[in-house]
């Protein structure tokens, strides 16, 4: 998939959340990835980072938290 499918998929499963949030995510999680964290998708080593951590939240396997909409 690509990278707008997959951000709009993410857009569509979390309202709340937005593109910027959807960043701060990938990021953190590929920091994961690159200091040893194994990935909960299988897939080939040919992969880069960002984009596993883009699919992995894309496919609801990793849960993204502190993003809480606030009601005024």
């Amino acid at each position: 998939m690509k990278v707008e499918e997959l951000t709009a998929k993410i857009l569509d499963n979390n309202p709340n959340m937005d593109r910027y949030q959807i960043a701060i995510s990938v990021a953190k999680r590929t920091d994961q990835l690159l200091n040893g964290a194994t990935s909960k998708l299988n897939v080939s080593k040919n992969v880069k980072a960002a984009d596993l951590a883009l699919m992995e939240i894309a496919e609801g396997l990793i849960t993204v938290k502190g993003f809480v909409d606030i009601e005024k």
